[in-house]
């Protein structure tokens, strides 16, 4: 528990010392119109201080009773969560919240590493539907998602996702996903605080939960526009599995893996990426969709390389890919991987953003802080943006929703 932190939190008086950045207020027709997104984030290293920083900072930017309420909190305020979002939920009267405990959290144009924070994010979008989920394995190992509701009272636009790796299998879920609603954008990521099963701390309304997944279903309120930046680029060309066991590639286009590896290093990396390859930078996309003709940046699902057998020339990912399959060989550094999120959000806008970044990037890829938030504030606006670093982020490419490693996923909101 928090230093700061009594068993029951009581705030008496709200203080907005942290106001959002970026638009709060806008006019139409020379009356004042609340905007439709808020956010806060504080650094206070005291709970009660925090959360009242952020709360009194969006209650005065969007008012009371938003529709939707986001709340993540980094490990030294973990333990005061339920006092945290008690209070939050006294003062917002959010329709629905959710949120989690994460190695590390962002706001507009900032992230907190590893320290003391509280971000928050506000939002009226219209119907939603928040849903509490679990996995259930039957004796076969098939998965079955309990929680998920029967009728939908709206045409679902997304889902955001909060879910504990060690006791939500997300990729399941997204194939279950993919047959009852295929084509529905599911963004989020896994939550980041624990390092084993029941150490997460997973937000629903004015409770936490420590296993399983949290959600809420977003109708046609707002536009939802989703943007995935994996941060690699492909080199040399695209290849046909002609040999293959579950994650192990063995052969491509008829030759060993390892040899076409070293053929494809040859045809125009430079030493620094070589150099780069050899410290971790090494990745492999499997294409998407195969009927296209030609495979660029956006059309490969990017895997890491876990392994290589010198031996017989194999090559191990972190993903199955089916014999005839065609991959190509990526290189991830950081300056790819600003490259990459750079070109994604050129051409977007937005009146609310939510990042699920993940928690190898930050200063551990970029070397300097508040990377993917600033390009986020830089290119879309500084617009109410709130998230958290994930242990695994969750997005669609080519339509088809994945759990990723090493990318930013975003959610872009606009207001009709």
């Amino acid at each position: 528990m928090d230093p700061g932190v009594g068993h029951g939190l009581t705030l008496v008086v709200l203080i907005p010392v942290l106001r959002p950045r970026g638009p709060v207020r806008r006019f139409t027709a020379g009356t004042l119109e609340v905007m439709p997104f808020a956010s806060a984030l504080s650094e206070h290293p005291i709970a009660t201080q925090a959360t009242g920083e952020v709360t009194g900072a969006v209650l005065e930017a969007i008012g009371d009773r938003p529709d939707l309420v986001l709340v993540y909190v980094t490990p030294p305020h973990a333990g005061a969560l339920d006092d945290i979002i008690t209070a939050i939920d006294a003062v917002l009267h959010p329709m629905a919240m959710i949120g989690c405990a994460a190695e590390s959290v962002l706001g507009t144009n900032r992230e907190v590493e590893e320290t003391p924070a509280i971000s928050l994010w506000a939002a009226r979008l219209g119907p939603l539907l928040p849903v509490s989920l679990h996995a259930v394995q039957d004796p076969d190992g098939d998965w079955a998602f309990n929680g998920w509701p029967q009728e939908i009272p709206f045409e679902p636009q997304a889902l955001l996702l909060i879910a504990d790796p060690y006791t939500f299998p997300a990729e399941d879920f997204f194939s279950w996903m993919s047959e009852r609603y295929p084509g529905l954008p599911i963004i989020g990521g896994n939550a980041s605080a624990a390092r084993g099963p029941g150490g997460n701390r997973i937000v629903l309304g004015a409770r936490t939960v420590a296993e399983g997944a949290v959600g809420v279903i977003i109708g046609a309120g707002v536009e939802v526009a989703t943007v995935v930046s994996q941060g690699c680029r492909p080199y040399g060309s695209p290849l046909t599995v002609t040999r293959s066991e579950r994650n192990v590639l063995y052969e491509l286009a008829g030759k060993p893996t390892m040899e076409r590896l070293v053929d494809q290093i040859k045809l125009g990396l430079s030493a620094e990426d070589v150099a780069n390859l050899e410290s971790g930078g090494l990745h492999l996309g499997r294409v998407i969709d195969e009927h296209r003709s030609e495979f660029g940046r956006g059309d490969f699902l990017v895997r890491n390389v876990v392994g290589v057998d010198r031996a017989t020339g194999a090559v191990a990912v972190n993903d199955e890919v089916p014999t005839g399959t065609t991959v190509q060989f990526h290189v991830r550094d950081a300056g790819t991987a600003d490259e990459d999120l750079r070109e994604l959000l050129a051409a977007q806008e937005a009146d609310g953003a939510l990042v699920f970044t993940c928690n190898g990037r930050g200063e551990r890829l970029f070397d300097q802080p508040d990377h993917d938030a600033s390009v986020v504030s830089e290119l879309v606006g500084a617009v109410p943006n709130a998230g958290f670093f994930a242990a695994g982020e969750f997005g669609p490419i080519g339509g088809s929703n994945f759990v990723h490693g090493f990318t930013a996923a975003i959610a872009l909101f606009r207001d009709h």
